[in-house]
């Protein structure tokens, strides 16, 4: 799935600790993701309690059909609802997503259920390509400027994803990338 890096995702940096921040307001969270087809059927297998604890009926939380995609891991996606601004899946009594926090609830691994592009954002991938997301690049994302690189802050999730072969080449990358002192606009490896 992943057979190049834009090395942009080992210069850029943002505040990786997203439920320590207390500026942002979730701002991350207003488009929306897509989600892996086969993630859908995993979130709709909790439907009663996701529906008790947002509030919208489950068919409310997708807009759309599902959309090849080869990129996906299940070679579809679909996108989640927006409502008032904001993913529907985002916790608007307290911060966060009501996904990700249900899951430490109910002791499911929060990668069970919480999008594939949630977990790896501000870092998305396309054409094959690991690559920062735009809001990273143009410094539109509220967190962007300090804290660890996108690469640091998503590693975990690229390890449990895309597996540790991949994160022991990119951790290689990361190191020549460093050593060379590479600007932001280096290009892809």
């Amino acid at each position: 799935m992943v057979g190049a890096v834009d090395v942009r995702v080992f210069g850029l940096r943002y505040f990786a600790r997203c439920m320590e921040c207390g500026f942002c307001k979730d701002a991350c969270c207003q488009y929306g993701v897509d989600v892996d087809a086969e993630n859908v059927r995993r979130i709709l297998g909790h439907r009663e309690a996701l529906e008790a604890r947002l509030g919208v009926p489950a068919g409310e939380w997708f807009e759309g059909e599902v959309e090849r995609d080869g990129e996906f891991p299940s070679g579809g996606r679909v996108r989640t609802a927006v409502r008032d601004g904001r993913c529907v899946f985002s916790n608007r009594a307290e911060r966060g997503c009501v996904l990700h926090a249900y899951c430490l609830e109910v002791g499911v691994p929060h990668r069970e259920l919480k999008p594939l592009v949630s977990s790896l954002f501000p870092m998305t991938f396309d054409g094959g390509v690991l690559l920062p997301s735009g809001e990273a690049v143009d410094r539109s994302l509220v967190c962007s400027g300090s804290g660890p690189t996108l690469y640091e802050g998503a590693r975990d999730e690229l390890a449990h994803y895309f597996g540790p072969e991949l994160v022991a080449e990119l951790d290689e990358i990361a190191a020549e990338v460093a050593a060379r002192g590479a600007s932001e606009g280096a290009g892809v490896e």
